[in-house]
């Protein structure tokens, strides 16, 4: 396999020729829509007035939720999640109509002039408003193992402490878009920038009360997702399907920037509560702790997302005893979804802050403390949640990632660059910090972790590749097209990529939980072999040679001293009425979870990575960089190592963004504040380390049956930018003597770090 094949698209992405939704050329008829957004956070809806709009010099039509012929509901997991508001306004930003025109300019012009006149209500905005008035969207999601209460008094030393994770906004660079094409007997096309084309199709299926399959969703690429786009893109698709089903014209929905950061959900943020009892040796005994997460306006993906951060409180530590209760506050707020790590980041940083906590009180070493807590057989292999981690890589990981950064050297050399500040009276301080990982890599739902593909072979040899992935720059679909490729052993270029259609594949799962090519792959895969095996039949039959003596290999069918090319095969099967078309089918074995004990053996397996951040602060005014970056990541045997970079580096310097600049603000009314680049501080070229070391983990197969051994990498690497959020404690550390690195919250924004400096 070529483990260095370029991205399908990447010659496509830099000349501009690559088709994004938006490119698709406009018919004559096609109309455009804009949103009319809520300007209040909470309230009833009296009267719409769209008076304004009858003195233009263009025609408009209006669309609100009483034009809606089936359910105004796409809630992924419950109901209750509208398209358009109904009757009562939710959250500051909430569509409440859709005003459609010929041109975007004209749509969104108009969309400016609808007023909406409300009946104020009472608002809820923040975490600790939500918690005090019991504002929760579900039951608290529970975890426990142990006795808590019993090894919280056998303990030594107790610590409580409390501190807040903040938000992040996806900016993807192509906001979500969606258009809607009618056809005869109610068929619908609808192309859709989403990371789940068969929601889409349900979700348009409830709101126009129609069979799914009538409905064909599609996608060729998205311009970025990163769990944006994974049930939120179903809001933007309903809304253009709803359109076109009342006018009986293609209809685009297209958000502009501002639109999108108000109209659309984030990360989740958190604050966390906790007290933990650890022995004189900085050995974790108990862990009591709460989470609270803004879930916003509606459930969306939150229940998932706190699940996932209940389940990586771990990390790569064995906790004794635990009771963490997670709760998924209901505020005014914009729902918040999926994010790439799925509240996996959130909850390894917990762990992170309360060991840090830990070292600062016994006067330790983080390292240190690290190092009497990790799985191990002597400690323990038993997950709070019941999955034994099984052979865990992380000291091999941990060394590798220590010769890679020169670590301890480093250490000492930053320690004198301190003293020297401190001595010389200039405000410079450098941090150096390690963050090991462990990431689980399944769906939590089990029947999500399924995939279908479609293979057919024509009688020129070329062969057409579906399968129910969706493409956002991550490199899929290459790497699903290298799986086929070896398969047949024939060229890259003889695979033809089509885009994602629920009317070839269908009933898929989202493309996330970095298990894309895991599914996708092995669909593929499969369905690929199935075809193969017809092949060496009929070749085993033209060559009269046994079906083991038959190979493939360079493009060629090799039996013995004879031989033909694929394509003569090929056209051969096809004369002698074989089938060349063949589904594949996969799903994850081995797993299984019980939501309501949080109990069970939920991923399949796990990956395993390692960062050194060093970090340096001005403790003047707060400012700060990173330095230099060093990373080892386990990809078992990568299927793409170019392509896996690419990622580790994005998803780690995405990390970084999230821990440091990206910054969500909201008036005391609700509104975001932050909603474009000029007020949300986006990650930059100089926030790239301007050293920069990544390293796959070698010779590391995944002891698991995946495709080719390898293991996933779309979200992990996001996390281990936590190494940088760590070496800026450890900076402030060095600051000065009455600093209380333990008090930032992320993110660690100057103003954030001035506070821990002069706490």
């Amino acid at each position: 396999m070529n483990k260095i094949a370029t991205h399908d698209s990447s010659i496509r992405h830099t000349t501009g020729q690559a088709i994004y939704i938006d490119d698709i050329p406009d018919q004559e008829n096609l109309l455009h829509g804009a949103l009319v957004l809520s300007k209040c956070a909470h309230g009833k809806i009296k009267k719409i007035d769209f008076s304004r709009l009858k003195n233009l010099p263009f025609q408009t039509t209006i669309v609100t939720a009483e034009n809606i012929p089936g359910e105004n509901e796409i809630g992924p997991i419950k109901t209750g999640e509208p398209i358009l508001a109904d009757d009562i306004i939710t959250y500051f930003g909430q569509p409440v109509a859709v005003v459609l025109a010929k041109s975007f300019q004209e749509a969104q012009y108009a969309s400016d002039l609808v007023k909406i006149e409300i009946e104020h209500l009472d608002s809820i905005l923040t975490l600790e408003n939500a918690y005090n008035k019991n504002s929760f969207h579900d039951d608290p999601i529970i975890l426990e193992k142990g006795s808590v209460e019993k090894e919280m008094k056998k303990s030594k030393f107790k610590k409580s402490g409390e501190f807040e994770i903040g938000g992040q906004d996806h900016f993807y660079l192509e906001t979500h878009v969606a258009i809607t094409f009618p056809g005869e007997n109610n068929e619908y096309t609808v192309w859709s920038s989403t990371q789940h084309p068969t929601e889409v199709q349900h979700g348009v299926s409830k709101v126009l009360n129609i069979p799914s399959a009538k409905i064909d969703s599609k996608v060729r690429r998205l311009g970025g997702g990163f769990g944006g786009k994974e049930s939120q893109a179903t809001i933007f698709a309903g809304i253009s399907a709803l359109c076109a089903f009342i006018t009986h014209k293609p209809v685009k929905i297209r958000l502009n920037r501002h639109n999108d950061m108000t109209a659309s959900g984030k990360r989740h943020n958190f604050k966390v509560r906790f007290t933990v009892g650890f022995s004189s040796n900085a050995k974790i005994n108990a862990l009591d702790i709460i989470l609270l997460s803004n879930g916003g306006n509606v459930l969306d993906l939150s229940g998932p997302v706190m699940t996932r951060a209940l389940t990586h409180l771990d990390n790569c530590y064995f906790i004794k005893s635990i009771k963490a209760y997670g709760y998924i506050c209901k505020t005014n707020t914009v729902s918040n979804t999926a994010f790439r790590g799925f509240g996996g980041p959130q909850g390894m940083l917990v762990i992170e802050n309360i060991l840090f906590s830990i070292s600062e009180f016994l006067n330790k070493s983080l390292d240190d403390v690290r190092q009497i807590n990790y799985y191990s057989q002597s400690n323990g292999l038993t997950t709070p949640y019941g999955q034994i981690v099984s052979k865990p890589r992380i000291n091999w990981v941990l060394n590798e990632t220590y010769k890679l950064s020169d670590y301890h050297t480093r250490l000492k050399q930053i320690k004198s660059f301190n003293l020297d500040q401190v001595k010389k009276q200039r405000p410079f301080r450098k941090g150096l910090a390690v963050m090991p990982a462990k990431f689980g890599i399944s769906f939590n739902k089990p029947s999500f972790n399924q995939a279908g593909a479609l293979i057919h072979i024509y009688s020129d040899g070329s062969i057409r590749l579906n399968h129910g992935g969706t493409e956002m720059g991550q490199g899929l679909f290459v790497k699903v097209a290298q799986v086929v490729a070896e398969c047949f052993k024939v060229s890259l270029d003889q695979i033809h990529i089509t885009s994602t259609n629920t009317a070839e594949v269908p009933n898929t799962s989202a493309t996330a939980a970095s298990s894309g090519s895991d599914l996708n792959g092995m669909a593929a895969w499969n369905a690929a072999f199935t075809i193969k095996k017809r092949m060496i039949d009929h070749a085993s039959q033209l060559f009269k040679k046994s079906k083991s003596e038959i190979i493939f290999e360079q493009g060629r069918i090799l039996a013995g001293n004879k031989s033909l090319s694929f394509t003569e095969l090929a056209f051969s099967c096809w004369e002698n009425r074989i089938s060349l078309s063949s589904t594949g089918f996969y799903k994850t074995p081995k797993i299984h979870w019980d939501q309501g004990k949080l109990k069970g053996h939920p991923y399949f397996y796990f990956t395993w990575g390692a960062a050194v951040s060093e970090a340096l602060i001005d403790i003047n005014t707060g400012e700060n960089r990173i330095l230099r970056a060093d990373i080892i990541q386990d990809c078992g045997n990568s299927l793409n190592e170019n392509i896996d970079i690419g990622q580790i580096e994005g998803g780690f310097i995405q990390g970084l963004g999230w821990l440091t600049c990206e910054e969500l603000c909201f008036s005391q009314e609700g509104k975001l504040l932050t909603t474009g680049p000029s007020t949300y501080k986006l990650p930059g070229s100089r926030d790239v380390p301007p050293i920069f070391n990544v390293k796959l983990l070698e010779n590391a197969d995944n002891d698991e049956k995946t495709i080719f051994r390898s293991k996933a990498v779309g979200e992990p690497p996001l996390l281990l930018a936590i190494s940088h959020f760590l070496a800026l404690k450890e900076a402030i550390k060095a600051s000065l003597p009455s600093s209380k690195a333990e008090l930032l919250n992320s993110p660690a924004t100057p103003s954030e770090i001035l506070k821990a400096i002069y706490a």
